[in-house]
């Protein structure tokens, strides 16, 4: 009914005003995506008056904005990685606010604790900026929410067809295993795994009986964000506490990318290394990463989910971002929908990866000492 609708307002409009439809309510700008009804930018990448923001991952959040809007699901995390700073006011999933006489809600994306869709609405238009998001499972977060809308911004991390997850129960059940058997050999195990989201979702999600859960100073400090939103999570300790190196025998270690192949993991002895990434999906990189196991774990939706998540909203124009644009765009034509590109400086994991030494953004130091 609501796709019926929308092709019937868009056939009035095309004939009325085909002016507004090549103007689009969230467009891009040298700052970020930027709302020119509302006087507001959506995950800015330079300093802006006034900030809506999906999540606190380190590309979407960025610091220097005088005014923010987050979500009230999320705002630890935000304080933590906006140093504080600006003033921060909160939302809860579903709340309407009013900015400048444009309609802003915020939607739960299912990537990480916190995560939002944006849903802007002015004079009966709808568009919808899904920031980053998956559909699979996450005991850590709220799950995603289809929003239906006349236009849908997603992103496309993982746009192609090879990306298809394993369900969250046999994955961890194969973590679980592989723990065990480094158990056996007096191993410590150590996952290296964004500090950020999918730290704490593998820590909620192993059989955390097998053995104690240590952690990197970065991932510890989000950790404790997490519990402070009251996220259950298993009892963990942070690494740089330990006196007693024999402890880590038996153990599984979280740490951030940033942490492989430094001089911080030599105080584990002998251990056993795994990287968690939609990236081990392909052949080849877990020889790159030049780790003993691939652990193909993702916060962003693969191609099934992103297809399932486009088709929910019932868009009318999908806008396509950051990851494989090309190839979604054309899938999405040869259906018979209108998707188009749209260039932004999001790159989703691989941001992520490269600039995990800001987490908390306190560099290299706070990631040793952790608070």
């Amino acid at each position: 009914m609501f796709l019926l609708k929308t092709r019937i307002r868009y056939i009035f409009t095309f004939f009325l005003f085909p002016q507004l439809l090549i103007l689009p309510l969230i467009k891009p700008t040298e700052r970020g995506l930027y709302v020119e009804p509302g006087d507001f930018y959506i995950d800015p990448w330079l300093p802006v008056e006034r900030a809506v923001l999906t999540h606190a991952h380190a590309d979407h959040t960025y610091r220097g904005s005088k005014n923010y809007l987050v979500s009230k699901e999320g705002e630890r995390l935000f304080r933590t990685r906006l140093w504080n700073e600006g003033n921060i006011e909160t939302a809860s999933y579903g709340e309407i606010k009013n900015l400048n006489g444009v309609k802003v809600s915020l939607h739960p994306a299912g990537h990480v604790l916190g995560s939002a869709q944006v849903r802007v609405e002015y004079k009966g238009e709808v568009w919808v900026a899904s920031g980053d998001y998956k559909l699979t499972y996450d005991p850590t977060c709220a799950a995603f929410e289809p929003v239906k809308c006349h236009a849908f911004i997603t992103e496309a991390t993982f746009g192609l067809p090879i990306y298809r997850w394993t369900k969250p129960e046999i994955l961890f059940e194969e973590v679980n295993e592989w723990w065990r058997g480094n158990v056996e050999k007096g191993k410590a195990t150590v996952i290296f795994a964004y500090s950020l989201g999918k730290a704490q979702r593998i820590m909620k999600s192993v059989d955390a009986s097998i053995g104690k859960i240590f952690t990197h100073g970065a991932v510890e400090r989000l950790t404790r964000d997490y519990r402070e939103m009251g996220v259950e999570l298993p009892p963990t300790r942070y690494v740089g506490e330990v006196e007693n190196r024999k402890d880590f025998a038996g153990s599984l270690i979280i740490a951030p990318p940033s942490a492989q192949d430094t001089p911080w993991t030599r105080r584990f002895g002998a251990h056993s290394t795994g990287f968690a990434s939609g990236w081990m999906r392909i052949r080849g990189a877990r020889r790159r990463r030049a780790v003993d196991r691939g652990i193909i774990l993702s916060d962003h939706a693969d191609w099934d989910e992103l297809l399932t998540a486009i088709n929910a909203t019932e868009a009318e124009q999908i806008w396509v971002t950051h990851g494989s644009i090309e190839t979604v765009v054309k899938y999405l034509k040869s259906i018979g929908k209108d998707a188009r590109p749209l260039e932004t400086k999001f790159v989703g994991d691989s941001v992520e990866e490269e600039r995990e030494q800001d987490s908390g953004g306190r560099g290299r130091e706070a990631e040793e000492v952790g608070f």
